[in-house]
């Protein structure tokens, strides 16, 4: 079959998609990946290998209408629509962001089938535009939608990279001590300037009895490096390999990105979420982050609250409060969303 798969802007919409399209193509279907010119996808997807296929795509400005990216969106719209007039798939899955829109809006005023994945806990606004017309509704968690849009919704999970590696082994291929627990920093794919710049010192307590990795991004790593300057078994790395630094971890402390937050889940490690702030992205990771909290699956608190943030971690320094939110986070795993979602996507096709 032939199969578009769409979605950018962060790893979070990226990861999940690409994880569908190796799989389709492991089972010997034609896949098409099409994103944003100048997204983090037209980087990463062409590593793997997929065929990728770049378009213009707006990106909407909560605060301030910008006629330079309605322009773009319109413009991919069209240039979308030549695309699968080439392609031709039968089917499109979209994971969300405004580099999909342009083609699964596109393919949906064409015929074409549309599965939209939502990784969060709440519709995000590309994902709510398409949601009317699109054939189903995939989920990371629950959702609450209408009627309309719960008849053609469905729990397949957040597909991960589903790699295990044992602990000791791990820390050793990041030139870790094996024998001291891993607490992971892990900010998203481009890092977080808050956490950056918080926590270092906040952990610094920890740090006789912790290592820690910090994934910082490109654009803090030198900040960062600045901040922790002689602390002992502080760690940092612009960006890590994520199956890697899971496995090693004992415990984290990360945004509420959806993608973030599934792997933890899947590799059964205890979590302290400090989402980004509702004024940036509308509050998805809030909503992420309460998920979570609400099924004891992990610890929350305000990037801006520090004494909540210590105490936080202090109940993450304790083993039997630990054992706890592993437990219950392992619960959540995602754990066979990828052929889920793969199963779907083929069902709507054909």
């Amino acid at each position: 079959m032939r199969i578009a798969v769409t979605g950018g802007g962060s790893g979070g919409h990226i990861f999940p998609a690409l994880a569908v399209a190796e799989r389709l193509r492991e089972l010997g279907h034609e896949v098409s990946y099409v994103g944003a010119r100048g997204g983090m996808e037209e980087k990463l997807v062409p590593e793997s290998g997929v065929p990728f296929f770049a378009l213009p795509a707006g990106k909407y400005n909560r605060r301030t209408l910008q006629p330079r990216e309605a322009y773009k969106a319109v413009s991919g719209l069209f240039a979308a629509r030549r695309l699968l007039a080439r392609i031709k798939p039968q089917a499109v899955l979209s994971s969300g962001g405004f580099a999909g829109f342009p083609l699964a809006m596109a393919a949906e005023f064409s015929g074409v089938p549309v599965v939209i994945l939502e990784q969060n806990a709440v519709l995000g606004l590309a994902n709510r535009w398409l949601s009317g017309r699109a054939a189903k509704i995939a989920l990371a968690v629950e959702v609450e939608l209408g009627k309309k849009l719960r008849q053609k919704s469905i729990v397949v999970g957040m597909p991960v990279r589903e790699s295990r590696i044992e602990p000791s082994l791990a820390r050793r291929r990041l030139s870790l001590d094996p024998r001291l627990p891993l607490l992971l920093v892990m900010g998203g794919s481009q890092g977080s300037l808050a956490l950056n710049r918080t926590l270092p010192k906040l952990l610094e307590p920890l740090l006789d009895r912790w290592q820690v990795l910090h994934q910082t991004g490109q654009r803090g790593y030198q900040e960062t490096l600045d901040i922790a300057h002689g602390l002992p078994n502080y760690h940092l790395a612009p960006f890590v390999d994520a199956p890697l630094a899971w496995s090693a971890a004992d415990a984290a402390i990360t945004r509420g990105g959806a993608m973030t937050l599934a792997e933890g889940a899947f590799y059964g490690v205890p979590l302290l979420i400090l989402p980004l702030p509702r004024t940036v992205d509308g509050g998805a990771q809030e909503r992420n982050a309460r998920f979570y909290a609400s099924r004891n699956a992990a610890l929350s608190a305000s990037q801006d609250d520090r004494a909540a943030i210590s105490a936080a971690i202090g109940n993450l320094d304790d083993p039997d409060k630990r054992r706890l939110l592993q437990k219950a986070i392992s619960e959540l795993s995602p754990a066979g969303a990828r052929e889920r979602l793969t199963n779907l996507l083929l069902e709507v096709a054909r």
